[in-house]
């Protein structure tokens, strides 16, 4: 989508601090971090939202999640959390499918 911030992360036209690359997605750490690591890992094809999952291109999601173990255990990291906000009201601010890994933080509720 020529319009989308992240596409255009992924294709290289914005500048990013990556983290990992294949074929399928990319994954990039947060401009705005909410914890000591706070990374985003998109599918390099345009989904909106998980409300836009359907079987065709739900393989990717796994592939994700595959990345999301990978990266997270060559960064030592064993605890963290794993966030996607599905539209405008859940907090969701760009419309393409990306899950936020946070980490080095307690995240138990309530805090403290």
């Amino acid at each position: 989508m020529s319009d989308c911030l992240f596409c255009k992360i992924a294709a290289g036209e914005i500048p990013s601090k990556k983290v990992y690359e294949d074929e399928q997605c990319f994954a990039f750490y947060d401009i705005d971090p909410q914890a000591p690591t706070h990374f985003l890992v998109i599918p390099k094809a345009h989904i909106g939202s998980c409300g836009e999952i359907t079987p065709e291109n739900s393989a990717v999601v796994a592939h994700i999640f595959a990345v999301i173990s990978q990266v997270t255990r060559e960064l030592g990291i064993t605890d963290f959390r794993v966030v996607s906000n599905c539209g405008e009201q859940a907090g969701q601010s760009v419309h393409h499918l990306h899950f936020h890994v946070l980490a080095g933080r307690d995240m138990t509720w309530p805090p403290g």
